[in-house]
């Protein structure tokens, strides 16, 4: 993963430099409008934006990721989540889930993001606590989607631990997030956390018998792996209804 700190001198945007950002796999040129929120948002939503990289505007920094994603570790964890929470809110009618690719940014927090999920109520979208931003001259197309989720879901990989952990736990807790589902499943061990917003930063969903409460949803979870017949991992997200 590259970072890149956006400048601090008080400069238009037509003035700021733009930056070189190369790796051992590409390289491109980050355009100085995109060193302050408003300009990022533009430029992930263009079609000047690389298709081969995910970007995140968070703070003061631009976090860009370029290398594909772990099938075992990470892929296949965001679609066993998809998967039962996205069948689970449309038979339930409870608002619209969408998988990964959708720029989700919240001004107050400073963040512009892809979140390997997210999910938002159907009183959030009626309220306009979120809203989808038209994409201009297209009718019934979107850009991207403004405000605060009610669930966002980032999976760890070995490059993004400090952003996933450090970096966007702070800026979605400051978004006002009600839930963040954390999960690393690079180790050993799944770790698995249902993390609930609180004054003063997320805390974690309290254990009971290896389940989880999510109170977004309703129901409690469990999540654990196997080795199928090819010797891959298969996860499998287990639900209830009830706990407490």
């Amino acid at each position: 993963m590259a970072t890149v700190s956006t400048p601090r001198q008080r400069r238009s945007a037509s003035k700021q430099p733009s930056a070189s950002v190369t790796t051992d796999r590409w390289s491109f040129r980050l355009p100085a409008s995109a060193f302050d929120l408003a300009g990022f948002r533009d430029w992930a939503t263009s079609r000047d934006f690389p298709e081969h990289i995910r970007a995140a505007f968070i703070g003061q920094e631009i976090f860009i990721e370029m290398s594909n994603e772990e099938p075992q570790t990470h892929v296949a964890v965001k679609t066993e989540i998809a998967r039962v929470l996205a069948t689970l809110v449309r038979d339930l009618k409870m608002g619209k889930f969408y998988g990964d690719g959708l720029l989700v940014s919240n001004e107050d927090a400073s963040v512009s993001s892809n979140p390997d999920a997210s999910f938002f109520t159907a009183e959030s979208l009626r309220s306009g606590r979120v809203r989808l931003v038209p994409k201009k001259d297209k009718e019934d197309r979107y850009r991207e989607v403004e405000g605060t989720p009610d669930w966002v879901l980032e999976v760890v990989s070995d490059s993004s631990v400090q952003k996933d952990t450090t970096k966007l736990r702070d800026a979605y807790h400051r978004a006002g997030i009600a839930e963040y589902w954390l999960i690393d499943a690079c180790g050993e061990e799944i770790h698995f956390q249902i993390l609930n917003h609180r004054k003063n930063g997320y805390a974690a969903a309290p254990v009971r018998g290896g389940w989880q409460r999510s109170r977004v949803f309703g129901r409690s979870f469990r999540m654990e792996r196997q080795r199928d017949a090819l010797g891959l991992w298969e996860y499998t997200l287990h639900v209830q209804n009830g706990g407490s």
